[in-house]
């Protein structure tokens, strides 16, 4: 970790700016582009201030980026980015991309993307994401050069092996099913947490009815007017800071959400390696058909139906010459067979050790990232009672003077 990016360099994402261009189609769009500020720390520490680089970058070139990172490491667990469109959010936030408070969280949600691809042990030394940070023009002809595009796997591909194949990793099988639960589970809480932010905002902003019927009240009362209006005070500054509240749950909800999309990334490692054991499967098999239909041409009989066997009744046996070539032909087929069978399994087991080991990683950091979020959550709950308390201590003691 001492090697890391993060390390020696600081980035930021300290902006958001709303432009308007045109496609690859030729039509005008309006988007929105991101500042990207990167500065190297090891200058800061020997007491000179390093210059700062800046560049901007669009949403979708993040997600080529992501993209990128996905299919050129399938054994990692590849940090998401922050949703492209609102989504879990209750009535009072807008949905809408281009909403000032959704663009400011996803600009958030973008620099905290870059920082745990830096964070990353293996991510971080990939040149495509240094270039990111770095290079402005030119980045991604650099990407699409590498011809990750063609490496990446059809979801009809990945569909088919996650039926056919017959002896799936039960690590993995268990682990495709906790990303399931783990999706479902933050979605559940997601979604009770808009339904009380709905209804917290509702109770908090009716308080501003206290405030205007105290202040009502004081006008036709002598001695107890002050009282009353002060009270009133009180009250619609408690009505007012519901605002800033649900604001700062705003930035928790995120966090949740962050792993709410891990959930995926854990899931496209799982079928990587479906993927991998399917095709190991129909190597194997392919291996086994071809040994068997050498065994049988070498022995002159055939053991199971086949559309050959059926030929040779019809038509007659083959000559010694042809079933020597044939013969030369399967066993020269049957040694590169073994080969690649012995290539794939090499590479199954290397990719087992790699993205187990990738996972323990990510294990350790959900389980650390999800409890400080829960801890402070409660704390701003708390926190949030306690302020409600100290409102009515407040009006109390504009009562006991009246």
């Amino acid at each position: 970790m001492e090697d890391c990016l993060a390390k020696k360099m600081e980035i930021t994402v300290s902006e958001a700016e709303k432009r308007t261009g045109r496609n690859a189609m030729n039509m005008q769009e309006t988007y929105t582009a991101y500042l990207i500020e990167t500065r190297a720390v090891e200058s800061q520490s020997e007491g000179q201030c390093a210059p700062v680089d800046s560049l901007w970058r669009r949403y979708s070139e993040f997600e080529l980026l992501r993209n990128y990172l996905s299919v050129t490491y399938p054994h990692i667990v590849v940090p998401p980015l922050p949703e492209k469109r609102a989504d879990f959010v209750w009535h009072k936030l807008s949905a809408d991309n281009m909403d000032p408070d959704f663009v400011e969280r996803r600009r958030i949600g973008l620099e905290n993307f870059l920082l745990r691809v830096a964070s990353h042990p293996v991510l971080c030394q990939d040149k495509i994401f240094y270039s990111f940070l770095t290079q402005e023009g030119g980045w991604k002809d650099m990407v699409n050069e590498t011809g990750f595009q063609l490496k990446a796997d059809s979801r009809l591909k990945a569909l088919n092996a996650t039926f056919r194949v017959k002896n799936p990793d039960k690590r993995f099988t268990e682990l495709k099913h906790y990303s399931d639960e783990l999706q479902s589970v933050i979605s559940h809480l997601l979604r009770v947490r808009a339904r009380v932010a709905d209804r917290l905002y509702g109770v908090y902003k009716v308080h501003g009815n206290y405030g205007r019927v105290f202040s009502e009240w004081s006008a036709i009362e002598k001695e107890m007017g002050d009282g009353l209006q002060s009270a009133g005070h009180h009250m619609d500054v408690y009505a007012a800071s519901i605002d800033d509240i649900l604001e700062e749950e705003e930035h928790y909800a995120d966090q949740l959400k962050e792993y709410l999309f891990y959930a995926e990334a854990l899931r496209a490692v799982c079928r990587k390696h479906e993927l991998m054991q399917y095709d190991l499967e129909m190597a194997a098999q392919d291996l086994t058909s071809k040994k068997q239909q050498c065994e049988e041409l070498a022995t002159g009989t055939v053991r199971t139906f086949s559309l050959k066997g059926m030929t040779s009744k019809l038509f007659g046996q083959e000559t010694p010459e042809q079933r020597e070539a044939k013969i030369k032909v399967l066993e020269e087929q049957i040694q590169e067979g073994e080969e690649q069978l012995k290539s794939k399994n090499l590479e199954g087991r290397d990719f087992v050790k790699s993205a187990w080991a990738d996972i323990e990683r990510f294990k350790e950091q959900k389980n650390h990232d999800l409890k400080e979020a829960l801890i402070s959550y409660a704390v701003m709950q708390i926190s949030m009672c306690k302020k409600g308390i100290q409102v009515w201590t407040n009006a109390k003691e504009c009562f006991s003077k009246m």
